[in-house]
């Protein structure tokens, strides 16, 4: 069971207004509607919210408009491959109310595990939030090894969660099988979330749960309840989200957020060097989400 921050929490997009400049009243509208439509929690200013395009003041006012605008738990993306940076990020969420800390792995520079390992001590000890890891080799360029995660989740006390977008189950339930008393696993990508319950998951970090909220929860609710055949039967339905979600054309962001424009919500584009969604995205997010209310309504 989740114990800190839910089971289904959404990677939040961060809205901007015409002119690109943060949109602090459609983010506390968008954290309200995620919150009543199946989120548990929230991470705000990490990959999906655009963080590498946001400045820290506005990283920091983001944080405390989501925080105040909801019940459920915020997260923050403190991540950083500077480590003195990410130790000032940490410190300022945590005085603004965040729930946690969203601590990516070491990005662009590559460092030695002994780099990755020290990096996440260090952040760790500086702070009395819970810390959730991530590590998305995909982005990073570098893997946290098997044997720092079982050092970090067995020595580090507040070290509490690990989000895994390494695409490889195999490991994760090694992970589990070794160390799932001492953390929690979330799934990383939102099509493994069902494999990744199988082996000792408690939830996802996902995107397409900006829009398919309810669906992932009773998938979750169903898979904990022994009912596989529904729980297959949600992730079925679930199918083309994930497959709109991220293309070559249109990465997590920009789909998310054509999808969340085609329902009316004002959360601008994405900041370069994200470009314009083509005008496709936009329709194939409608078609998507026609797909998704007519399951819906037969499930009614």
């Amino acid at each position: 069971m989740a114990k800190h921050w839910g089971k289904v929490l959404t990677a939040m997009v961060t809205p901007f207004d015409a002119d690109g400049r943060l949109n602090l009243d459609a983010a506390r509208a968008l954290a309200r509607r995620l919150a009543d439509n199946g989120s548990d929690g929230l991470v705000v200013a990490a990959t999906t919210g655009e963080a590498p395009t946001l400045s820290d003041a506005e990283r920091f006012d983001l944080i405390r408009a989501v925080s105040e605008a909801v019940t459920i738990p915020v997260l923050a993306g403190t991540g950083s491959n500077d480590t003195r940076h990410a130790l000032a990020l940490t410190a300022r969420a945590e005085e603004l109310g965040a729930a946690g800390a969203f601590l990516v792995s070491p990005y662009y520079n590559r460092p030695p595990q002994a780099g990755i390992e020290a990096h996440f001590r260090a952040l760790a000890a500086a702070t009395r939030l819970p810390v959730m890891l991530y590590d998305v080799p995909g982005r990073t360029g570098r893997r946290i090894a098997r044997d720092v995660l079982l050092r970090l989740l067995g020595e580090v006390d507040n070290i509490v969660a690990f989000k895994d977008a390494t695409g490889d189950p195999a490991a994760a339930a090694s992970l589990v099988a070794e160390a799932g008393d001492r953390f929690e696993l979330y799934s990383g990508d939102d099509a493994l979330t069902l494999p990744l319950l199988a082996i000792g998951a408690v939830g996802v970090v996902g995107t397409s749960t900006h829009w398919t909220g309810p669906e992932f929860a009773a998938m979750i609710a169903a898979f904990e309840q022994g009912d596989v055949r529904r729980a297959r039967a949600i992730n079925a339905a679930l199918q083309p989200s994930f497959a709109f979600s991220n293309t070559d054309d249109s990465v997590y962001s920009m789909s998310v957020k054509a999808m969340l424009r085609g329902q009316g919500l004002a959360v601008g584009e994405c900041r370069l060097p994200l470009p314009a969604a083509p005008e496709s995205v936009g329709r194939q997010a409608a078609e998507v989400w026609r797909r998704l209310e007519a399951w819906r309504a037969g499930q009614r």
